[in-house]
């Protein structure tokens, strides 16, 4: 709860704010004081309204141009602009008048950075060390510049140090996380924040980077905690909400990740992003209806968009409404060429629509985007499988036995039942008519069948061949020459 005094002081700067935005638009003149031009540049720089944050800055340097944290501000701003020689100047000509002031040297240091003269930079920051009283502030840009020179364990070791000299920088928290993160670490950034929790346990913030920490390591179920302690301090809090949605997604509760979504609607401002996500959790409910409503508004809020043009498309392929579908693939395709999934639902409904040589163009890009993803081959070879191609289907999954790494052909083989494949030997090596899935069942494991045991193929890998010979080839005859004229392939 924010006290009084705070949201006294709120009401005052949005009352300058007000005052300065009508002086601007010329519908009055208005005098404001140096503290209180300060207060309002600052206030558009913390909403990144840069544009009348540099009016608010250029109004104060007018009447006082001697003000070292306006001239701070507008360097700043002009960084965020990406005008770094700009805002250097500024900060070489400050320097000049106040050769003693560190803040001018630190904003110099993360200037350096931003141009790409990392080296200079860092040496700046470490001369600055032995000058400067709070180290964790140069530790922490120290590790800034590391990032940004591509240097992540680095900027670990500077993030460490900054938290060292002051655990309550948040700041350094969160980019340490970030770092940690880059270097496949971010289990390590656990303790850091719960160490800071422990100082500080009414701090949202640290419950919200918690929360994304255990949503990286896909402990969800942590991460939930997380994100509702960050909740409970502060319940508008739009981050820890749309964070929220994505992680009951994971979890595939799609009514809680609804909700969330629209408690982040309430808080935030709509962005196509958030329109997106909150008409997926309707579509996996299948309320294909509302879902669409949600897909365009985001694409009404950003015609770019391209997910939300995907969205729409695959709400109308569940709705049957193919060519209405096929439009909106096109647009999302247009606008992303890149995404395998656009490609793939493209070849899905263009094969519906019967274009069976466009639904093989498009599954062939697919596979070009992106080989390794096993739902494009199979899907590719169940249409020429449907249109009774065995040996079209079969030459699919060979390409795809060659393409995918055993990794993928294991995940895809421990996901489905096995029963195709003990089918298939039953069809080979039986002569009893009668036997059926009830005689599958019986058996615990594919390795219990003699023949395939002895096959120089993985399990894995003999598991998911005899599935596909199964289910490819219509009859027994197609089977065996699948299994038997493919033996150099399948090394049986």
């Amino acid at each position: 709860m924010l006290d009084p005094e705070f949201d006294e002081n709120r009401e005052d700067i949005n009352s300058s704010v007000q005052r300065f935005e009508k002086m601007l638009n010329n519908q009055e003149d208005s005098f404001f004081d140096i503290d209180t031009l300060e207060q309002i540049a600052d206030h558009y720089f913390m909403q990144s309204k840069f544009d009348e944050a540099l009016k608010a800055c250029d109004l104060g340097l007018t009447h006082f141009p001697y003000t070292l944290e306006l001239i701070i501000l507008k360097a700043q701003v002009l960084g965020e602009i990406q005008k770094p020689e700009d805002a250097m100047e500024i900060i070489e000509n400050a320097i000049l008048l106040f050769p003693t002031d560190i803040e001018l040297v630190l904003v110099k240091g993360s200037l350096l950075s931003q141009m790409g003269q990392h080296e200079a930079s860092v040496n700046l920051f470490l001369e600055a060390l032995e000058a400067y009283e709070e180290k964790d502030e140069v530790y922490f840009r120290l590790g800034l510049s590391y990032v940004a020179w591509f240097k992540p364990r680095e900027a670990v070791d500077m993030f460490k140090k900054s938290l060292e000299h002051n655990p309550e920088n948040e700041n350094a928290l969160v980019e340490l996380a970030n770092a940690l993160d880059e270097i496949g670490k971010i289990n390590e950034s656990i303790p850091f924040y719960k160490k800071f929790i422990d100082q500080d346990p009414f701090s949202f913030t640290a419950w919200y980077n918690l929360g994304i920490a255990y949503s990286k390591l896909k402990k969800f179920e942590k991460a939930i905690d997380a994100y509702e302690y960050s909740l409970a301090i502060e319940p508008t809090f739009g981050s820890s909400l749309f964070n929220l949605g994505n992680t009951y997604m994971n979890l595939k509760d799609y009514e809680k990740a609804e909700e969330s979504y629209k408690q982040c609607l309430i808080f935030d401002d709509p962005n196509p992003e958030l329109f997106c996500c909150l008409g997926a959790s309707l579509e996996r409910q299948k309320k294909f209806d509302a879902a669409l409503t949600y897909y365009k508004d985001a694409v009404k809020l950003d015609p770019l968009w391209d997910e939300g043009y995907y969205g729409l498309a695959v709400c109308l392929t569940e709705m049957d409404k193919w060519f209405e579908s096929l439009h909106f693939l096109k647009k999302a395709i247009k606008l992303n060429e890149s995404n395998p999934l656009y490609w793939i639902g493209l070849a899905d409904v263009e094969a519906y629509l019967g274009n069976t040589a466009s639904a093989d163009e498009a599954f062939q890009k697919s596979i070009e985007l992106e080989s390794f993803f096993a739902p494009a081959w199979v899907k590719w070879a169940q249409l020429h499988y449907d249109l009774e191609d065995f040996e079209k289907s079969a030459d699919i999954m060979l390409s795809a036995i060659d393409e995918l790494p055993e990794e993928v052909i294991k995940a895809g083989v421990i996901t489905e039942k096995e029963v195709n494949s003990m089918l298939l030997y039953v069809n080979l090596l039986s002569e009893d008519k009668d036997i059926d899935e009830k005689f599958i069942y019986n058996f615990a494991d594919i390795n219990v069948l003699p023949e395939l045991k002895t096959t120089h193929q993985s399990v894995f890998l003999r598991r998911f061949l005899c599935r596909v010979a199964y289910f490819f080839c219509g009859s027994i005859d197609n089977r065996t020459f699948f299994l038997c004229n493919k033996r150099k392939a399948f090394r049986i």
